[in-house]
């Protein structure tokens, strides 16, 4: 027989994606979660409805979905350009995912990805990139895979 002791220690089952044996993570989970990573990280937004005229910097991830126009500096962090996302910038970042307009020179230390609806006018500097078929892209690239090595060091 089970004691309302053994019953209150349990672990919760966790439901699983059929045949994978993967836990199932709502959707509004942050993204270091459901990516698996183990440290949750932290994360701002800036909506569709700002636009905002200066420097933004910063020590967390970022997702733009409206209009910047100047620098952004989040070294080591990951940037999300949303697909609203109108950015004039020169952007600094650890990572850089595209689905907007980025008009500006973009440096990241690990990767920039453009998705197919989003465009790149400006030059590049990364160790790793991905150009998804239908993006935009207008400048030059410099692939450098020594700078994610150096980081990581």
């Amino acid at each position: 027989m089970w004691t309302k002791q053994q019953t209150a220690t349990e672990a919760p089952v966790t439901p699983s994606v059929p045949g994978s044996g993967s836990p199932v993570v709502p959707f509004n989970t942050p993204s270091a979660v459901r990516l698996g990573n183990t440290a949750a990280r932290n994360s701002a937004r800036l909506g569709a409805g700002l636009h905002i005229k200066g420097q933004i910097t910063g020590t967390e991830d970022l997702q733009i979905d409206g209009k910047v126009e100047g620098p952004i500096s989040l070294r080591g962090h990951q940037l999300i350009v949303g697909p609203t996302a109108e950015l004039n910038s020169e952007i600094h970042a650890g990572e850089v995912l595209v689905s907007g307009k980025v008009v500006g020179n973009l440096h990241a230390r690990d990767r920039v990805d453009i998705r197919t609806d989003g465009s790149v006018i400006g030059d590049i500097s990364t160790a790793r990139i991905s150009i998804e078929d239908g993006a935009h892209f207008k400048g030059r690239i410099e692939i450098d895979p020594t700078k994610s090595q150096a980081a990581a060091d």
